[in-house]
This record gives structure tokens, C-alpha cells and sequence, in this order.
């Protein structure tokens, strides 16, 4: 059966495992009733996320003017401490800047293949865990907005990492660590104006299980500008990767704005 569409990241639902599911416009795939099958993936053009013309994809999904136009890609994304809205102050577009940055944000610590910290909307737990193949996640602090969240990881980076080693991350090469007894560790280090919202009695630990048959002792990334056809055994999901059993793994974040025909 063939399916095309233009890739966005893949939804997920929590279970154990897991759920997967690769949503087009008019159909969608569990990818998780894939597993252990062999698949083909064809690329067969580019739809910007923003604007949908059919434009080369320059970074996350978008073409080169949305990327530098588009509010939804600010540098306040993925550097929270710059978020301004909670000043009144603009970066690209102020009303689409405050619905996203002055609502509750997270800081958390999670374990993909070492101990990281990140920030993520409340709206998007666990979400965010489940696209970045943590296996375990903890809440430091819940703060109003993302600017407090920012500085709180800011801080927070001169102890841990604020990014997942992916190669690590698909071989399950992770140590264990205890969160719960890491999170009690950062309370001193955060900013005074979040000391308030610091979680000092809610210990959530989450720990998530990804549908992986088998995984894989070394990587090699499939990319569709260099490949455009590629057919594999899918032997695992974890993170926003498929697995497949000759080791080559698939960003379907990575590949966003990108449009494929999927046969199965």
C-alpha cells in the first residue's frame, strides 16, 4: 500500500510502548504496527511548512524566506532567555509572541544518553521527552513564562548539557542516573527569581518505553538529498528516529517540509 504526504514530525501517544503515528493530509500510518516489516521511502519534493509552496527546504521545516520571516522560528525557540513578550517588546510578530511565550513553561532534567536540561511549554509534557528519546524525565521548576524558563536553563548549562548526544541516544548507550536525587542538587543553582517555583516537593519521575525490537551498534544516517530511495526493515522508533535493521535511522523531524511516497 502506498501513502504520500508532506513529513511533519511524528505524533506520539503515551503507552508502553509508545505510539507512533506519521500524519498526512489525508491518511496516516501507526508506524508502531510497522515494526519488524520492510518499508520504502521515496523522495518526491519540498512543501514549506509556512507558506506551502513547493520551495527547497532551508532549515526546520521551512523555506529560506519563512525561516527568517516566519514568528514560529525566532531565535527565542530554541534560546529561550531571549524570549521579550513578557516586556511588551516584539521580535517578528508580538501577538503570536505572547499566546506562545507567556503561558507556563517547564525545566526539567532528562536522560537520553546523559543528563540534560531543557525547557519545554507545560502544554507539550511529555511530549517533548518522547521527540528527544528520553528514557527518563523529571520537572525542576514550573515558571509563568518562557523568559524565566530561559535564564533557569541558562544557569542550569554550566552543569549539565542542553543537548542529546542522537548517536548515543539510538544505540541506547545511555548511563543510569537518579533524577529524583539530581533534581534535589539544583535548587541552589537556579536564578533567585525562580527559587519560588521550584518544585520542592513533586518528585513525577516519568520513565518511557520506545517500540525498538533491536538497536543498533552503529548508525548511519539516511538523508534524501543524498538518497531518495531507500528500502529497509523498520526495527525500532525512538526519539523522532525510525530504526532500521542495517542501522541506517531516519529523522523524520530532521526531514520536515520534505514530501515522500511511504510503501509498505
Amino acid at each position: 500500500m502506498q501513502y504520500q504526504g508532506v513529513l511533519t514530525k511524528m505524533q506520539t501517544e503515551l503507552g508502553k510502548p509508545i505510539q507512533y503515528y506519521l500524519v498526512f493530509e489525508d491518511s496516516f500510518l501507526n508506524m508502531n504496527q510497522l515494526l519488524n516489516k520492510e518499508i520504502e521511502i521515496n523522495f518526491v519534493g519540498f512543501e514549506c511548512l509556512n507558506c506551502h509552496k513547493k520551495k527547497k527546504i532551508y532549515r526546520q521545516g521551512f523555506c529560506y524566506e519563512c525561516f527568517y520571516s516566519s514568528p514560529a522560528v525566532g531565535d527565542w525557540i530554541m534560546r529561550p532567555e531571549l524570549s521579550t513578550a513578557h516586556l511588551g517588546i516584539a521580535d517578528r510578530d508580538l501577538d503570536y509572541e505572547q499566546k506562545v511565550q507567556l503561558q507556563p513553561h517547564v525545566v526539567y532534567l532528562a536522560v537520553a544518553s546523559e543528563i540534560k536540561v531543557g525547557v519545554t511549554r507545560k502544554t507539550q509534557v511529555p511530549t517533548r521527552w518522547i521527540d528527544q528519546g528520553a528514557t527518563q524525565a523529571i520537572a525542576i521548576v514550573e515558571v509563568p513564562n518562557r523568559y524565566l524558563a530561559g535564564i533557569t536553563e541558562v544557569a542550569l548549562k554550566d552543569h549539565y548539557t542542553d543537548k542529546t548526544n542522537w548517536r548515543k541516544m539510538l544505540q541506547n548507550a545511555g548511563e543510569n542516573f537518579d533524577l529524583i536525587a539530581e533534581k534535589a542538587k539544583v535548587e541552589s543553582l537556579i536564578p533567585p527569581e525562580v527559587q519560588e517555583y521550584f518544585y520542592a516537593q513533586k518528585n513525577d519521575l516519568y520513565e518511557l518505553q520506545y517500540p525498538v525490537l533491536s538497536y543498533p551498534t552503529k548508525v548511519a544516517s539516511l538523508n534524501l538529498d543524498k538518497s531518495p530511495s531507500f528500502q529497509g526493515k523498520l526495527v525500532g522508533i525512538k526519539g523522532q528516529y525510525l530504526i532500521f535493521e542495517n542501522g541506517t535511522v531516519f529523522n523524520i523531524r530532521g526531514s520536515e517540509g520534505y514530501v515522500v511516497t511511504i510503501n509498505v
